[in-house]
């Protein structure tokens, strides 16, 4: 939790872009895995985190903007809450650390959103992600649920988007804390991946130096030698010679940020030549991208140009041909990286993505893409300073994908199919780093991992940090 004034900076910025009614919060309940009382690991709703801080189950707020009230609704824990969580300061108390002075429990919520129904008011609210707010929105603004997502508040929505994109000093201090902590799980991975060990054992040790060093992985934790399989979760695979690991994994701390690194290397110290001259063009695309990181600069921008830079390389062993700049407008490209560039990281790894990513990567003028490999990048919009984003470009041999182009004749004046036969069997390459724009350019958030190829091998032979 931060400082006091901290969140009633956040308040009072997000009431001076919202003039009138109520804008009503809903935080996260516990949810069971197999019954009641089993549950899977507390999550706060991200938006609440950001504007009130507490991470507690159960809780509500309402920012009354014409009665310039803010209130948070909630229930002190019995002795039953007790004796399971032994003892805990009251909820008056808690509110208090965040600067609301009103706390009411949770069973008058409904009638104080049916008074402000009553007079006319609007009830603006985000788009509910979960079932169970559906079914409370539902009830506490009279609506059948599948009206319930068609009324939510766009003005709302886009006053958050403009807070959170742009994060504050104390919040690039907790960002760069779990991006420190991704960065011990990167180099946990690369220093003992050898032949033998299944990906469960890479998956295992980096998972606990996220549990140890804060409070959970911002995500699942993507370890594989199928690095082609964009979010592959099975874990039961040996690792063998001849193998690269793709290893994709973020932390997120207490305070509810994330961190979000990939790093790819071989299972022998060395990559085969194949394996370099692949990586090489991916370390090119992500120079080349980096190298533009600036406010103002369009990121839609920053993604063909990093995808020039792949088609490029790929041109050079013989995969690719014809006009680099003509094969990214025919979306050529798709064929070997078919996802985007990157995407913003703050309080979620994806940040705000339940926001809708028109509304926060894109604006009313850019829209984002419907086209295979184009509609997945998340964000177009123009940089500013004091964002916080990923890139993460890659090559991946996908040969469901390849034989289904091919069968169409699709991109022939572009791609050697003959030759790309020929890695059928690669696999995927991803490199993955957290950036912070800033007045003039951009600065890498954390410890620097090994990037380079070259940089790579020299650690998987000495162990030895950079």
């Amino acid at each position: 939790m931060f400082e006091r004034e901290e969140y009633l900076i956040r308040r009072k910025r997000l009431r001076e872009l919202l003039s009138n009614g109520l804008i009503l919060f809903l935080g996260n309940e516990e949810s069971g895995i197999n019954f009641e009382h089993n549950t899977y690991p507390y999550r706060q709703d991200s938006t609440f985190i950001y504007f009130f801080g507490l991470q507690i189950p159960g809780l509500q707020a309402v920012m009354d903007l014409e009665e310039d009230k803010e209130i948070v609704f909630g229930d002190n824990p019995s002795i039953d809450d007790i004796v399971f969580t032994g003892p805990l300061e009251s909820l008056e108390e808690q509110a208090y650390k965040i600067g609301v002075t009103i706390v009411n429990p949770t069973n008058s919520l409904e009638n104080y959103i049916g008074n402000a129904i009553a007079k006319g008011r609007q009830i603006h609210y985000l788009p509910p992600y979960r079932p169970e707010h559906i079914l409370k929105l539902s009830e506490l603004l009279d609506l059948s649920t599948p009206e319930v997502p068609k009324k939510v508040s766009t003005n709302l929505i886009k006053a958050v988007v403009q807070l959170r994109s742009i994060k504050s000093s104390a919040e690039i201090v907790e960002i760069e804390r779990a991006v420190n902590t991704t960065v011990e799980m990167q180099f946990r991975a690369m220093e003992m991946a050898q032949v033998g060990m299944t990906e469960a054992d890479l998956f295992g040790a980096v998972q606990n130096i996220a549990m140890a060093n804060g409070n959970n992985t911002s995500f699942p934790s993507i370890v594989t030698i199928n690095g082609q399989i964009l979010h592959n979760h099975f874990r039961g695979n040996l690792l063998k010679a001849g193998d690269l690991v793709l290893c994709d994994c973020g932390a997120e701390n207490y305070s509810g940020y994330a961190g979000d690194l990939t790093r790819t290397f071989p299972v022998n110290n060395t990559f085969s030549l194949k394996q370099r001259e692949i990586y090489d063009i991916v370390y090119r695309s992500y120079q080349r991208a980096v190298g533009m990181l600036k406010p103002q600069e369009l990121f839609r921008e920053v993604h063909y140009a990093a995808c020039k830079e792949i088609i490029l390389g790929l041109t050079e062993v013989g995969l690719m041909k014809g006009d680099p700049d003509k094969a990214v407008e025919a979306g050529a490209h798709t064929l070997f990286f078919q996802c985007g560039l990157g995407h913003m990281m703050g309080l979620d790894v994806h940040d705000m993505e339940n926001l809708g990513e028109q509304y926060v990567g894109y604006t009313d003028e850019i829209r984002q893409s419907k086209e295979f490999g184009f509609k997945s990048l998340r964000m177009g919009r123009a940089l500013e300073e004091g964002m916080v984003l990923t890139i993460e470009p890659g090559i991946y041999f996908i040969p469901e994908l390849i034989a289904l182009r091919k069968s169409e004749n699709k991109y022939v004046e572009y791609v050697n199919y003959d030759k790309l036969g020929e890695y059928n069997d690669f696999g995927g390459i991803r490199l993955e780093d957290d950036f912070l724009i800033t007045q003039n350019g951009s600065r890498l958030l954390g410890a620097k991992l090994p990037t380079s190829s070259l940089e790579i091998e020299n650690f998987r032979t000495s162990k030895t940090p950079l």
